[in-house]
């Protein structure tokens, strides 16, 4: 009998290490194939980098930054494309910032357990992936088809649109971080909600707030497809918002595709600069979510 129990203990103990093992082979097998994968993505990345970087030094001057789009083979530069960029991409904040603010205080702070939150949630994560074009398809319908013209405002519309989910997402996500302790200290001195929020909520959430804004500015920047059925473009000097107006992706994409040597070496510029702005927004962010981090702990 005892004979018969430890064979079976021996054998348990057997199956079990065998188990183990392979599960360890597994475990291997996949952080090697992640790794793997890992690796591949990162090498195309480091190429396109690569790429952006020695083709856009090669037309990096100072003629960039102080002369107009040109005409085919001739010199110039992207300042019109630059300022009209900055336009649009700053108007675009100023609508969707405090329309997304509003809104991700409501989800956080009016209807968080509720089911219309879970429903505006539920909305804002499909606007969030929503093709950028099917975006600018709906601008041109509801402003360029109405006007009968492109323009910088159809344009910075579009990129609102882009602005906007991103902007609700982090706030709603800031704001339930903030300790519900706050919330009942100051309600409990008589503290209206409204002053609540806007004296404790926000400032303890205002480090990711702006993480949020730099990095929907840094996706807007480069957006191309709302911009060609908004804002189109222009090779001229232009500061009117009712009026088409060149901006970079656009220039890029048009100057990209032509047979010019001249123009092609400007998209590779601006390509260049569009990156290392991205790359310093993206930077800013994680500074002010480290310094916001440490400000709490």
């Amino acid at each position: 009998m005892n004979a018969v129990a430890g064979t079976n203990a021996a054998a348990a103990v057997a199956a079990t290490a065998r188990l183990h093992q392979w599960r360890a082979i597994k475990s291997k097998l996949a952080m090697v194939l992640g790794g793997g994968a890992a690796l591949f993505g990162l090498f195309w990345l480091a190429w396109i980098l690569l790429t952006t970087f020695v083709r856009g030094l090669e037309a990096f001057n100072l003629a960039l930054f102080t002369q107009m789009t040109p005409p085919p083979n001739t010199e110039g530069g992207l300042l019109n494309a630059f300022v009209g960029s900055a336009m649009m991409c700053l108007m675009a904040i100023a609508f969707g910032t405090p329309i997304g603010v509003a809104a991700g205080t409501y989800l956080a702070e009016y209807a968080n357990a509720r089911r219309i939150g879970h429903v505006i949630r539920f909305v804002n994560d499909i606007l969030l992936s929503a093709p950028s074009i099917v975006l600018g398809l709906f601008v041109y319908t509801l402003v360029v088809a109405t006007t009968g013209h492109f323009s910088a405002l159809a344009g910075s519309i579009a990129l609102a649109f882009i602005v906007l989910p991103v902007v609700v997402r982090t706030t709603d996500d800031m704001l339930r971080l903030v300790p519900s302790q706050m919330r009942e200290a100051a309600l409990s001195l008589g503290i209206p909600q409204w002053k609540v929020t806007i004296q404790i909520l926000y400032r303890g959430a205002l480090g990711g707030i702006v993480t949020g804004v730099l990095l929907a500015l840094a996706r807007i920047s480069g957006e191309t497809a709302p911009l060609l059925f908004t804002a189109f473009s222009s090779q001229y000097w232009s500061l009117d918002p009712t009026q088409p107006m060149a901006n970079v992706p656009v220039v890029i994409f048009q100057y990209a595709a032509s047979p010019y040597e001249s123009w092609q070496a400007l998209a590779w510029a601006g390509a260049f600069v569009l990156t290392l702005f991205v790359l310093l927004l993206g930077v800013t962010a994680r500074l002010i979510l480290l310094r916001n981090r440490i400000t709490n702990e």
